[in-house]
């Protein structure tokens, strides 16, 4: 019976965290609107295969895995904003179990296990991307499951054992090439492993290991480079500045933040958990250094919270480990009072639920923020469709914000709300996405050309302005201005939804820049 009951206690450490941040993260799922990055993974996942892949070799190759996988998942599950999510839901989970796991054989402690799990639940911004369908979420899951694979292949190097880790690793280079970033963080522990006795082997084998893992990342790594300029262009050269608030912005709350500190601070201060404790300070925080530099004095930024979330794992994995070095103090045995078994683990218990409690309750309003339908975006995709198809009648045509401001997704995003009835044609469009192989449609040169006869278009562009053609590009604001005048002009938080019906046939083109 006691091995029975031990074998439940050790699944108790992964499992009740698991169970705890996917239901975090389930909370509320489908209430926020798709935000721009979404929408994209619902446009590209939404293709043929072959489709897919011919985009992919023109743009967004790194994010290829993602996109693979949800057109998997969509054509199970359907597309709905709850079914899009759900795999970073799943993922997620997969993360907090992975941290109670790290927790546990870094400190040898059940409690600082359980604590690590629980812990990372309570993370504003780890359930901000349980909810959001892009790579992160698989990406944090991804690095967490490596480091514990690479911490069973350091205490006993066996052939499996580096396998599985290679694959692991694999999967986070493969779903976002940032994710490398982890290996700088994992040298520390790789080193002190190789000071071991019988730790030379390692240094041969560890290599070998990551050599194997980032190999099926290679193409997604050449085509990326070709990429990047398209890409992240709009990311800037971070500062020191950057630096000192990422931190922050890591947690989705300052409060959130401190609260992890201090719960570390026993693990390094108590000589019995300073080793650990410091291995896993510096596998969280030097990835975090390594892509500030290499931002900094590259050609190229990758610097940006969302892209280092899976550092977050490993800092909940060392809060953990504080809050089991406490529980040992205070689990010390009194001589002249020596407290039952079953009280020192009820208290143990205790402790952990309380140590979770505190950044849960400092978070409790930003996990609330993060359930309402504004918290992806500002921009009110599905209120305009709502306008569109409200005063939608058969053979009405659609006019989206393109041109440089395509990036916001305008077009797909309305397109995704619109109920399946209401389908008004696209003007402007010379090629759709699909069939361009990319991300966004292809624009008439001349918008004229591709205007047909209908009698009345919707017109969607971002601002709160009454000016109908604000932010499209010149000549296609003319080409509307002479066929159409606006009959009504409604808002939704981010955009302008304009209803306009074609002049008479006899009446003459306004002056120009007169609607």
């Amino acid at each position: 019976m006691s091995r029975y009951v031990q074998i439940i206690r050790q699944e108790i450490v992964w499992l009740v965290p698991g169970l705890v941040a996917l239901g975090v993260g389930l909370a509320g799922i489908g209430v926020p609107e798709l935000w721009r990055d979404e929408v994209s993974s619902w446009s590209a996942a939404g293709r043929p295969l072959r489709g897919l892949f011919a985009m992919l070799a023109n743009v967004d190759a790194s994010n290829g895995a993602s996109y693979v996988l949800l057109h998997a998942w969509t054509g199970l599950f359907g597309d709905s904003p709850a079914a899009l999510r759900l795999p970073s839901a799943l993922a997620m989970a997969g993360a907090a179990s992975f941290t109670a796991l790290i927790s546990r054989r870094m400190f040898s402690s059940p409690v600082a296990g359980l604590a690590g799990g629980l812990l990372l639940a309570t993370v504003p911004q780890i359930s901000r991307y349980a909810q959001e369908a892009r790579a992160y979420a698989v990406v944090t899951c991804a690095v967490a499951a490596a480091t514990w694979l690479l911490l069973r292949a350091l205490e006993r190097p066996a052939a499996d054992r580096w396998a599985w880790y290679a694959l692991a690793t694999g999967v986070a280079a493969v779903f976002h090439l940032v994710s490398l970033a982890c290996l700088v963080g994992q040298l520390p522990m790789v080193a002190a492993a190789a000071l071991r006795p019988d730790g030379r082997r390692v240094l041969r084998q560890w290599p070998l290991a990551v050599t194997a893992g980032v190999a099926p990342a290679l193409p997604v790594i050449a085509l990326g480079r070709l990429q990047s300029g398209r890409q992240l262009s709009w990311l800037a050269a971070p500062t020191v500045r950057d630096l000192r608030f990422v931190w922050q912005d890591l947690f989705g709350s300052h409060q959130v933040l401190y609260a992890f500190l201090a719960l570390a601070l026993p693990g390094l201060l108590l000589r019995v958990t300073r080793r650990p404790a410091v291995l896993l300070l510096l596998a969280a925080a030097l990835p975090v250094g390594a892509v500030w530099v290499v931002s900094r004095l590259g050609s190229t930024s990758f610097f940006l919270a969302r892209y280092l979330l899976f550092t977050v794992p490993l800092w909940a994995a060392l809060a953990g480990g504080g809050v089991g070095a406490l529980a040992a103090l205070l689990g010390r045995p009194v001589p002249a009072r020596r407290a039952p078994a079953a009280v020192s683990a009820a208290a143990a218990v205790l402790l952990v639920v309380a140590a979770a409690a505190v950044p849960a309750r400092l978070g409790l309003d930003d996990q609330r923020v993060l359930r309402t339908a504004a918290s992806h975006t500002d921009t009110d995709y599905r209120g305009a469709a709502r306008l569109v198809a409200a005063g939608y009648a058969p053979g009405d045509g659609l006019v989206t914000v393109g041109g440089d401001l395509d990036w916001m997704m305008v077009g797909p995003a309305v397109s995704y709300y619109l109920p399946a009835g209401v389908r008004p044609r696209q003007f402007f469009v010379q090629e759709n996405a699909t069939a361009a192989h990319d991300l966004f449609a292809v624009e008439c040169p001349v918008p004229v050309t591709c205007m047909g006869d209908e009698t009345r278009v919707w017109v969607v562009t971002i601002g709160t302005g009454d000016d109908p053609y604000e932010w499209l590009p010149a000549a296609q604001a003319r080409a509307l201005r002479t066929a159409f005048v606006p009959a009504e002009v409604r808002h939704v938080p981010g955009l302008t939804v304009s209803l306009l019906v074609r002049r008479p046939a006899a009446s003459a083109a306004p002056a120009p820049g007169r609607p």
